[in-house]
């Protein structure tokens, strides 16, 4: 069955909804794409953005903005954000997810189906997040997770940040479900680190897919391939020289 070849402009402005795959950084997903744009409509230069980072071990919804549209960016940076994931409980890690090994335990025995689930309720407003060391956070001109690899202190400041919704979906052994929507800038794994002291044990993320963003949603995406597919193939808006 033939394919109905869809129209770009990617100058004037394009959205595309990407599924970011595991272990790609965000920044990668971008050159990818803006690369084939590049050669597809045979330019040197077109901008392209993209509307909040996936972190390298996050799954799911990617918001990338072309040539006129990289102005909105900031407004789709604003939009709420739903996430779903894993937390494990138990232990820690210093990066509050997988990039870092585990360096305490701490006993569940305490812990019971009942009392996740009211945590979890406990999270849901307004509070003041304390950002993950290994973050991209500025610190003096420099990242946080530079500083934090380097073995060097790092004081970060909290943010007040709001969750609408967290919703514990299934609890196994020590690996708990959840789904969460909250405001921008909220970083999962000092929730995840978070929810494990209000349980006085330990925890962290052990998996992250972002789901929507906004009205948007990561069912609606294309992975790379078949962007890299789209855009081989598509038809485009061929635009005068100004």
């Amino acid at each position: 069955m033939a394919t109905q070849l869809k129209s770009y402009n990617f100058k004037e402005g394009e959205v595309l909804l990407v599924d970011k795959p595991l272990n790609w950084t965000s920044f990668q997903v971008v050159n990818k794409l803006r690369w084939k744009i590049k050669h597809k409509i045979g330019v040197k230069k077109i901008k392209v953005g993209h509307a909040g980072t996936l972190d390298p071990l996050a799954t799911g919804l990617l918001i990338l903005c072309t040539g006129k549209f990289t102005k909105k960016i900031d407004d789709f940076m604003g939009l709420e954000k739903t996430y779903s994931g894993t937390i494990t409980v138990g232990a820690t890690r210093p990066s509050f997810d997988m990039e870092t090994e585990i360096d305490q335990t701490f006993s569940t025995e305490h812990i019971t189906p009942k009392l996740i689930k009211q945590t979890a309720e406990t999270f849901v407003g307004e509070y003041n997040q304390m950002p993950p060391i290994f973050s991209a956070k500025k610190i003096d001109g420099k990242k946080a997770y530079d500083l934090a690899r380097a073995g060097k202190e790092v004081n970060l400041k909290t943010k007040r940040i709001h969750i609408s919704n967290f919703e514990i979906t299934n609890i196994n052994g020590n690996q708990v479900n959840f789904i969460i929507s909250c405001s921008k800038g909220t970083y999962i794994r000092s929730i995840a680190h978070d929810f494990g002291k209000t349980l006085k044990s330990g925890a962290y993320l052990s998996a992250l897919r972002r789901e929507k963003i906004g009205k948007y949603s990561v069912n609606n995406a294309k992975d790379i391939e078949q962007w890299l597919n789209e855009i081989e193939n598509c038809t485009f808006v061929h635009q005068p020289n100004h």
